[in-house]
């Protein structure tokens, strides 16, 4: 089964209804902005950071258009320095390639190891999409079945503004 095929099954399983688009490969948002401009929601960007020490790894998901003050969020973290996580730290914790990370991943992640950062104003979004963890479909859920979503996992998670 692919990656995108388990991340189908679980929202079915979970009755969580979505629209799918597949499109040619987005590895970047600016490829990206062109392709989903005709789908009608908030694109998201999911960044993948580990801490300094390398035992703590947090998703970062905000609306594509929104740059993220990297350095805010470490001094808010009060953990040193982040960075982004490695090939190997996303196969590991997540299941994905680089261009490809999700808050879908979060199906990999049998031992809750990943803390999720959502922009405090994905709260305003009615639907949201993401890569079903491969850059070649976005998926478009609801706001609240993607909390729904965020519950199943397990993962801890908490909607903060970030800068």
């Amino acid at each position: 089964m692919t990656q995108k095929d388990r991340v189908l099954e679980v929202l079915n399983t979970l009755d969580i209804p979505f629209e799918i688009h597949e499109h040619k490969p987005l590895p970047t948002i600016e490829v990206a902005m062109e392709v989903w401009k005709d789908i009608d929601c908030t694109h998201c960007k999911n960044l993948f950071f580990r801490n300094h020490k390398g035992n703590r790894h947090y998703l970062v998901i905000l609306e594509s258009n929104h740059k993220l003050d990297i350095r805010d969020l470490e001094q808010r973290l009060r953990q040193g320095k982040i960075s982004f996580a490695s090939q190997k730290r996303m196969d590991k914790y997540l299941g994905v390639e680089a261009g490809s990370v999700s808050p879908f991943g979060l199906i990999n992640d049998s031992e809750n190891h990943v803390h999720i950062f959502l922009d405090r104003n994905l709260l305003n979004a009615e639907k949201i999409s993401f890569h079903p963890n491969i850059n070649t479909a976005s998926v478009v859920i609801t706001l609240d079945d993607f909390k729904r979503y965020l519950e199943w996992t397990g993962n801890s998670y908490e909607f903060l503004e970030l800068y």
